[in-house]
């Protein structure tokens, strides 16, 4: 077998292409219980998610979560299934074509927008082979996690890299390793708070929820609670709340094992017991509305807080296809692609050099 993969024939005069991949967690192909099987065992075996010892995790993933997770799973993502596909596959694919046409009025260089998973498909392995097949020679890699940890983005690295292996003539890679701090995120993140507010009032306590880790990863060196700790502060600070009216969870743990903590499910329970009325609860560790903030948050986290005594819950939408995302993620994206493509020419600056003003 060759230990590389073949490359495309020659291109002669070809102009140099690049392209931004858009790379998110992943999806099941449907809601059901064997596609579920099929896209956690490829996710709970990757050693980034899971640093147990393989010889302790595997016989327990396929011995046990693999026989009795897919089921409960398939079943909620039932429920927030949409007639386009998964929420999360849906979202992504608008961004990257949003993104796409953001970008074609700001860039005159060739460039080209894709989206892959890191789980699931559009692989990121054959949605790199296929931009190199293409001629794109310059790419750009921006996981759609805001916060780094090793278990996501540094997955996501990971595949890359695999592919890279692979390949004799590689293209030029460059990695966006976070966007937690960046401006126009953050300003989208509150611009979406303040419109929620405008229509619904401001709640008694806002809620900001990340997905959870495992404790020992923070330990070990992980900054991911510290990039989340920033995102809240700076989230509140644009909001210009007082630290008595919003707070930080974890959500999603998984296993016995100690996580991040408060709990979000724990917050919400405690606020109700303690006569906190209504709850606004937002999630800015995910772009795009997903399982974990449709049916984890809008459907459990809702019963958690009601069922303890709160009266009116609110889950924000997550940043999905807002203009103002859009416009941060081509903010972002532009940054890093720096030396690569050109900006279209501006009449104004250059009149004024041609009159000698600048």
């Amino acid at each position: 077998m060759p230990r590389f993969l073949p490359e495309p024939g020659p291109q002669e005069g070809a102009v140099a292409k690049t392209a931004i991949l858009l790379v998110n967690l992943g999806t099941p192909d449907a809601p059901t219980a064997q596609a579920v099987r099929r896209y956690l065992a490829q996710f709970l075996s990757d050693p980034r998610v899971i640093e147990l010892p393989r010889a302790v995790w595997l016989p327990i993933l396929h011995g046990i979560v693999l026989t009795t997770r897919p089921r409960q799973s398939a079943r909620k993502y039932a429920q927030i299934w949409s007639t386009d596909g998964s929420p999360l596959k849906v979202h992504t694919e608008r961004q990257a074509r949003l993104l796409a046409d953001r970008l074609r009025t700001e860039i005159r260089s060739p460039l080209g927008v894709e989206y892959a998973m890191r789980y699931g498909e559009p692989s990121i392995f054959r949605t790199l082979a296929r931009l190199k097949s293409d001629g794109c020679d310059r790419i750009l890699i921006v996981p759609m996690y805001p916060q780094y940890a090793a278990s996501t983005t540094g997955s996501v690295f990971d595949e890359v890299a695999r592919y890279l292996q692979q390949v004799r003539a590689t293209p030029e890679i460059r990695l966006v390793k976070h966007f937690h701090d960046h401006a126009a995120y953050i300003g989208a993140l509150a611009a979406s708070v303040r419109e929620h507010w405008e229509q619904w009032d401001r709640p008694d306590r806002l809620v900001v929820s990340f997905h959870g880790l495992p404790q020992y990863s923070i330990e070990r060196g992980d900054p991911y609670h510290r990039e989340c700790q920033k995102t809240a502060r700076l989230l509140a600070e644009e909001l210009q709340l007082p630290s008595d009216q919003w707070q930080i969870a974890f959500q999603s743990r998984f296993g016995r094992l100690e996580w991040l903590k408060p709990y979000t499910a724990s917050v919400l329970a405690e606020l109700a017991g303690k006569g906190v009325r209504r709850v606004d609860l937002v999630c800015p560790g995910f772009v795009c509305d997903c399982l974990e903030t449709l049916e984890e948050l809008g459907i459990e986290g809702k019963q958690d807080f009601l069922g303890a005594g709160g009266k009116e819950f609110h889950l924000l939408p997550c940043l999905n296809e807002r203009e103002d995302w859009i416009s941060a993620l081509a903010a972002i994206a532009q940054e890093h692609l720096a030396g690569w493509v050109s900006e279209p020419r501006d009449p104004r600056v250059a009149d004024k050099a041609a009159a000698g003003q600048g």
